[in-house]
């Protein structure tokens, strides 16, 4: 099973970028279950005061749930793809939002905003090529206490899952895919979630990195059981 690694992975996003957000508008609850997943950070006083990383933020829909969420933080989006950053920054956005282009692996140390109050990480870690050594350097960017959502797609561990998934890629996304011309990329999104982690294997993945109070929660409609919020905190120093 061939995955789309770093920079052609990028190129794929920049290429896609265009029509990305009509596709995932198509998908019922997409913007919900963000939003959902944003509140889940558990964020007082609307934010007020707070410094909020949105990591793998693409074309800003994970940075507009965590507005909603979190309407009085400073907000910084971090994405690899110039293509998807350049259609987020064209947005009309409050002051308190940023955008940065890096890779999130080379972010260590490379950040002024740092350290950071949360971290929200939607639809990333799957693409990543090391996910244990991106969820070391969050650690690294946030405060101690400091709060981690993590949303994404990883299926429950049934076969009903799985074939579920499949079907919805068969039928839906791959051919909506193919013609917005981005097939590679649409071929990527379905075999990246066959690949990666199931739930229980990420929450044991982000024990080992040291997060702790590790929370799986599941979200409502057809996702139930292929997509997840993972909630964790960084300890306070003793």
């Amino acid at each position: 099973m061939t995955l789309l690694r770093g920079d052609a992975l990028s190129a794929a996003f920049d290429h896609g970028s265009a029509a990305y957000d009509r596709l995932v508008a198509a998908n019922p609850g997409y913007h919900a279950h963000l939003r959902r997943s944003a509140r889940r950070l558990g964020l007082p006083e609307g934010g007020r005061g707070l410094r909020v990383l949105d990591l793998g933020c693409g074309t800003g829909a994970s940075t507009a749930a965590l507005l909603a969420a979190a309407p009085h933080a400073r907000i910084t989006g971090v994405d690899a793809s110039a293509g998807m950053l350049d259609r987020a920054a064209a947005k009309s956005w409050p002051r308190g939002v940023d955008f940065v282009h890096r890779p999130v692996e080379e972010l260590a140390g490379r950040l002024e905003n740092g350290p950071f109050d949360a971290v929200f990480a939607g639809y990333l870690f799957r693409n990543l090529t090391d996910p244990d050594k991106t969820l070391d350097v969050v650690r690294g960017l946030l405060a101690p206490g400091g709060r981690l959502a993590v949303h994404e797609y990883t299926l429950g561990g049934s076969r009903v899952h799985r074939c579920v998934w499949n079907a919805v890629c068969a039928a839906i996304v791959q051919p909506a895919g193919r013609l917005a011309g981005d097939t590679e990329l649409y071929r990527h999104l379905r075999r990246s979630v066959i690949a990666f982690d199931t739930a229980p294997a990420f929450a044991g993945r982000l024990r080992r990195a040291g997060f702790t109070d590790v929370r799986v929660l599941p979200l409502p409609g057809w996702q139930t059981g292929i997509t997840h919020t993972f909630t964790g905190r960084v300890g306070e120093p003793t």
